[in-house]
């Protein structure tokens, strides 16, 4: 996040200008994108600014050095560089008023044809299948973001499916198929999750690693004890402690801000909240407010998206967090009061590129023609998934009326207390944080 400054003078100016890509991105975009790193790179060291023939993301990167050939990618070109199918990449005249030296950067340093995801890119060079042991002549598919690529190994290949990829963060993805914008978005790119679909994301920036984080900092030795002596990890002694209690009996609320809030909010600058510790308090019941508290995230996420015209009608979720915690997966079907299906394959992500490139190959190459035939032969779910109950249900929706007022309270400006106290720790003035 080191070009976060970067981001935002391109969210100010964005705004101040009206430029059109700014709502596809929610109204703010990332310090994580091209335009704000390439800033960055251009103000903190522009030799290398200068010595550079291409800005690239790294999965077009891999996919030139498989084929000879670059073939930019509508999902790395649509998320990460402001790309837009209908108006290209931002304009000259903006990147000129961000920085003189920017205005020629998309001629000089950006490929400029961009493939839907899907798309073949080439064929795997004898070199490069000489290295990897595969024979020449593969086809290749375009990249896509690891976890845009789980949404074909779902099975999902039509709207109204949400994919909740749960690990060290959380990814949601929806298919659409027309352009929305709207507040709280990551992005929407056209083609750029499956081919012939508007794909809309959103996101948290801590799920696993908020867990994480708990067991570093916030568990007494006891209970790292009590899991090396019976040979399992400190999560699952934490899971099975929490899964003992009722929703609302931890007595604690948490914001998982941790690490900024991605969606509905924005801001990157936010931090966690944690309400309610008493001196009775135990590292379970702190374990599953954490967990409720991503769970409320994302059913702020999912009420957003169906606020603005995008209803989600069933929902699915993969990852490693998805995999290993069947109380995570419960609580979430309990705030969120829907079933959740199960991607089938522990390694989505892998299925899905191997779908995405079947296509690629087509049925002359020995792989599938349309996508959906491809989604449907090798993807899928489990069978069962995790259905919520009513009472649970009942009680979190009560518990989640008091989360989004703390949402609103310390997220939307009405208690900038969060930004002040990252400011002084960042060894700033109060206000400039604020």
């Amino acid at each position: 996040h080191g070009a976060q400054p970067q981001a935002e003078r391109i969210n100010r100016l964005a705004a101040e200008r009206g430029e059109r890509f700014l709502a596809r991105y929610g109204g703010k975009t990332s310090s994580e994108w091209l335009f704000a790193k390439a800033l960055e790179i251009l103000e903190a060291a522009p030799a290398i600014y200068d010595r550079a023939e291409r800005l690239i993301d790294a999965g077009d990167w891999l996919v030139w050095q498989l084929t000879g050939r670059e073939a930019r990618s509508a999902c790395q070109a649509g998320y990460k560089a402001l790309w837009s199918r209908t108006e290209g990449y931002p304009s000259r005249e903006f990147l000129a008023a961000l920085h003189p030296r920017l205005a020629t950067i998309v001629e000089e340093k950006l490929a400029t044809e961009i493939y839907p995801v899907g798309a073949r890119a080439g064929e795997l060079t004898p070199a490069a299948a000489a290295r990897l042991g595969l024979r020449p002549g593969i086809p290749v598919g375009v990249a896509i973001i690891d976890a845009h690529a789980a949404v074909p190994a779902a099975g999902i290949a039509e709207p109204g499916k949400m994919l909740l990829i749960l690990g060290t963060s959380g990814c949601h993805l929806l298919l659409g198929r027309e352009e929305r914008s709207f507040p709280g978005l990551c992005g929407v790119v056209q083609d750029g999750i499956l081919p012939g679909f508007f794909g809309y994301e959103a996101g948290q920036p801590a799920t696993g690693d908020l867990l994480a984080w708990q067991t570093r900092a916030a568990v007494p030795p006891e209970y790292h004890d009590e899991a090396a002596r019976r040979g399992v990890s400190i999560y699952r002694v934490l899971e099975e402690r929490a899964a003992a209690l009722r929703p609302g009996e931890c007595g604690l609320l948490a914001l998982d801000w941790w690490n900024g809030n991605r969606s509905i909010l924005m801001d990157a600058d936010l931090a966690g909240v944690l309400i309610g510790l008493t001196l009775e308090t135990r590292a379970e019941e702190i374990y599953r407010a954490l967990i409720e508290a991503t769970a409320f995230g994302t059913r702020a996420i999912v009420e957003n998206f169906e606020r603005h015209g995008c209803p989600v009608q069933e929902l699915y979720a993969c990852g490693g967090i998805a995999e290993k915690n069947p109380l995570l997966m419960q609580i979430y079907a309990d705030v969120l009061g829907r079933p959740i299906h199960r991607v089938r394959s522990g390694q989505a992500c892998a299925v899905g590129a191997a779908i995405l490139g079947a296509v690629a190959a087509g049925s002359a190459g020995g792989g599938y023609d349309r996508l959906l035939d491809a989604a449907a032969a090798m993807g899928g779910v489990e069978a069962g998934g995790f259905s919520p109950d009513p009472a649970a249900h009942d009680r979190y929706t009560a518990l989640y009326g008091e989360w989004l007022r703390l949402h609103d309270y310390f997220g939307r400006g009405e208690n900038p207390v969060l930004k002040r106290l990252r400011a002084w720790r960042a060894g700033r003035r109060p206000e400039e944080g604020s």
